[in-house]
């Protein structure tokens, strides 16, 4: 395509190279590949699962060694309420009081913002105790939302509360704390880093100060948070349907490209471990316990798999390996890795070795949106285990859809991973990800329809060239907030709640 001077200006103040777009409209252009999925992961096939006596020694195998270890926590937290609340949404729009509205009006009471919000709802609404049910529900959603109510439409979603206890209430956020003290915590320090929007930096920063000395007095912990932004240089071009580029206003619209983007984030963290967990997937406080011991199990299993391979490596790097540390290895790659296609040669089997670490915590399936394990063909013709989301799979070919119904697991995210390599060096992550793993979506700008192009996902395509371990963790570690009735679930009330 031939650019503007215009066009290529504004490229490059969003820092942006020119290849990297035109390599972008090539993709608009060519379509995104399918991934071709061989089977799905299941017991037996790709799928560890850990005895109870196992889960014990990997846990304190964990706890032994986390004090002589950089450990951080890593929590994609950038998205806005707004999905969270569509419903809401939806009736304010037109009063339509559906089943989601009957159960928020019925059991409002369990909302850990309740008495906050009617208190709010009050003050905007002085006659409210006087309103009908259809109109006194009204007036407390628009409350919740509004600018000029509590405005939780415009947060991002980890600043909004999730649990209430007797003398508080807790957001996403602050549980995320809380959940890593029980174990993403080295020498009394517990470290987490949140991928957050730019605008709403200072809201976190602001929610950290409030809670701060209550959260370290009850935790014994002194936490350590950081910060980082999506790069702009990861962004990508809006184009018109006909694959043309979109301006709007005389401008290139550039989006965020998904939360691949994320990987330029993760390859910044230096730790020899980094947990990885979604903003909304949190539990109340009296089964953290409970649910950190996976957390435990999973980071056990890590250190004792890198172990192995690290000691496999100073092997393959020494001047002379015998035949039998050669077949240890290769056993090694069938029996721990689960994998056929095993490398012959020195070299190779150093450079299959030689790559960054991940365990992913699967939970049994329960027809919940995601993606999930799967065995695929890797850019080299040879399986691999992937993560992988059902719009990469071609479900209109019937062979490709009967191996997503035998699917057993879903991808919960929940990882550990290790990023170094035998050196203690740290691996450049951005070398690791399959480019042909992105997606195309259809948006609209003020109307007019666009196609935009999302970069393969942090655990999906960004992850594609990481040695991969698929476990799985109960399915009461997964406990997302996707929607406003997922607080109203078991798993999100208190025992502590005085409603």
């Amino acid at each position: 395509m031939n650019f503007t001077e215009k066009h290529k200006n504004q490229i490059q103040e969003h820092g942006l190279q020119l290849a990297q777009v035109e390599n972008q409209l090539r993709q608009f252009a060519a379509g995104m590949p399918y991934t071709k999925v061989l089977a799905a992961a299941t017991h037996g096939n790709g799928i560890d699962v850990v005895e109870k006596s196992k889960q014990t020694q990997l846990a304190a195998y964990y706890e032994s060694k986390k004090d002589t270890l950089d450990i951080v926590k890593f929590v994609p937290a950038s998205g806005a309420a707004t999905r969270m609340f569509k419903a809401l949404y939806a009736f304010l729009d037109t009063d339509d009081f559906s089943d989601v509205i009957k159960k928020i009006s019925t059991h409002f009471q369990k909302l850990p913002f309740a008495s906050t919000l009617l208190k709010e709802a009050k003050v905007k609404y002085p006659d409210i105790d006087s309103f009908s049910q259809k109109e006194r529900t009204k007036a407390i959603i628009d409350t919740l939302l509004s600018d000029e109510g509590l405005g939780f439409g415009e947060l991002p979603k980890g600043l909004i509360p999730f649990h209430r206890y007797q003398h508080h209430s807790a957001t996403a956020f602050e549980e995320q704390l809380i959940e890593a003290s029980f174990y993403a915590v080295s020498e009394g320090v517990c470290t987490l880093h949140f991928t957050v929007s730019k605008n709403h930096l200072e809201k976190f920063q602001e929610e950290f100060r409030v809670i701060q000395n209550r959260i370290e007095h009850r935790t014994g912990c002194k936490f350590e948070v950081s910060y980082s932004f999506q790069k702009p240089e990861t962004d990508t071009v809006a184009v018109h349907t006909n694959n043309s580029l979109f301006e709007d206003n005389g401008q290139l619209v550039f989006r965020p490209s998904g939360h691949g983007a994320l990987i330029e984030n993760l390859n910044d963290v230096n730790a020899d471990i980094i947990f990885i967990k979604n903003i909304d997937n949190v539990v109340i406080e009296n089964t953290v316990s409970k649910m950190a011991l996976y957390k435990k199990v999973l980071a056990g299993k890590l250190l004792q798999i890198q172990e192995k391979v690290f000691s496999f490596l100073h092997d393959l790097t020494s001047d002379r390996i015998s035949p039998n540390v050669l077949d240890d290895i290769k056993e090694f790659i069938i029996t721990e890795l689960h994998l056929q296609n095993v490398p012959e040669t020195k070299e190779a089997l150093q450079a299959f070795l030689d790559r960054p670490i991940r365990i992913c915590g699967m939970v049994k399936n329960t027809g919940a949106p995601g993606g999930g394990p799967f065995w695929v063909i890797d850019k080299n013709g040879i399986p691999s285990k992937q993560i992988v989301e059902l719009s990469q799979i071609d479900t209109t070919n019937p062979n490709q859809q009967k191996i997503v119904e035998k699917a057993t697991h879903f991808n919960p995210v929940d990882l550990v991973c290790g990023v170094k390599n035998y050196k203690g060096e740290k691996f450049d992550l951005t070398r690791y990800v399959d480019p042909n793993a992105g997606f195309l979506s259809e948006k609209s700008i003020n109307g007019t329809p666009i196609k935009a192009l999302e970069l393969p996902g942090l655990w999906n395509g960004a992850m594609a060239d990481w040695i991969t371990i698929f476990v799985e963790v109960p399915l009461y570690t997964f406990n997302p907030v996707k929607t406003v009735l997922d607080l109203l679930k078991e798993s999100h009330q208190s025992p502590k709640d005085e409603s």
